[in-house]
């Protein structure tokens, strides 16, 4: 079983209103970790979600939709908070730009007396991610569950910086090296890289270096997002693999990246790559899990807003792309 904690929001879409005095939003439950957990349930696993939620509208509509989606309310705490609100505008290649109305909300309100004294024995992974690895006082929180964690079940970690809610990288940069010490699966992105290496490299060369320090803190697996041009894993021991980027119609790119995560720990859990809350990759055909992820996101950028494929999906793209190599 997975449990996957933290960011838990509602995606506004802003559209141009028919006049200047005039803005139409078209709202959708969003938050990293909260969509791994919708797209780990949806690929046919058992997946929990540990949030504080808001007994708002908002938070009303976000514990329906984990609900309608199997995901396990056990860890979901009702609070009188606010839900956080992301105002989101895309380009015309579909990128994200997001603003945040985070100040005092619910998904960032977790104290260390809300965890969890006790978790099922069949809970064997536990995913972080995101803003409420960084805001207080849930980061706190979150980042002692992970250490306490550690030693019973295998643990994923997405750093998904978000600059506009912490514009401070060295608060990234910190906490990043905290969760990755204890992670044993890592994924970040190739913008999330650039921030937090922080050399002015980029490119192949900046990806190695991050999945080789990656591997030195503690991780056996580390995956490289590189949004159009694929994605790249690399395990401890030196096994690598690689996945050629998708071309497909982009609607927006919202909810990718956390379509890859969910992805890549169904992929591990599916292989046989997880047992008793470690990581054994043994053999495992790396080209197999970048492509498998990779095609999985490649789906939700054709969709409108974080709406992650099933596994019928994913398998029924994948058939439809077979030949396709990767590129190294």
């Amino acid at each position: 079983m997975f449990l996957s904690c933290g960011d838990a929001l509602f995606d506004l879409f802003a559209h141009p209103g028919e006049n200047v005095a005039g803005i139409r939003l078209d709202g959708h439950v969003g938050g990293s970790p909260l969509n791994v957990a919708i797209g780990l349930a949806r690929l046919g696993n058992r997946a929990g979600f540990l949030c504080k939620n808001s007994e708002d509208l908002f938070g009303t509509r976000i514990r329906g939709y984990l609900d309608a989606n199997g995901v396990a309310l056990d860890w979901v705490m009702p609070t009188t908070r606010p839900s956080t609100l992301a105002i989101v505008q895309t380009d015309e290649n579909g990128a994200a730009r997001y603003v945040f109305h985070i100040t005092g909300t619910a998904d960032v309100s977790i104290e260390a007396s809300d965890l969890p004294a006790k978790l099922p024995t069949e809970l064997d992974v536990v995913h972080v991610a995101s803003y409420s690895t960084v805001v207080e006082p849930t980061a706190g929180a979150l980042l002692a569950f992970v250490q306490a964690e550690r030693a019973r079940r295998l643990i994923s970690y997405d750093p998904n910086i978000r600059l506009p809610i912490q514009p401070d990288l060295d608060v990234w940069r910190a906490r990043y090296r905290e969760i990755a010490a204890v992670a044993d699966v890592v994924k970040a992105s190739d913008e999330d890289i650039e921030a937090l290496v922080g050399s002015g490299r980029s490119g192949r060369a900046l990806f190695d270096e991050f999945a080789s320090d990656a591997i030195a803190l503690g991780a056996g697996l580390v995956v490289v997002t590189r949004g159009g041009n694929g994605a790249l894993v690399y395990a401890r021991g030196g096994a690598t693999g690689a996945s050629a980027g998708h071309l497909v119609d982009v609607q927006d790119t919202v909810g990718a990246g956390d379509t890859f995560q969910a992805a890549t720990l169904h992929w591990l859990r599916a292989q046989g790559a997880i047992v008793a809350g470690s990581l054994e990759l043994g053999a495992a055909n790396l080209d197999d899990l970048a492509d498998f992820a990779a095609s999985a996101a490649a789906i939700t950028c054709t969709r409108s807003g974080a709406n992650l494929p099933t596994l019928d999906d994913v398998e029924r793209f994948r058939a439809s792309r077979a030949g396709v190599a990767p590129d190294r």
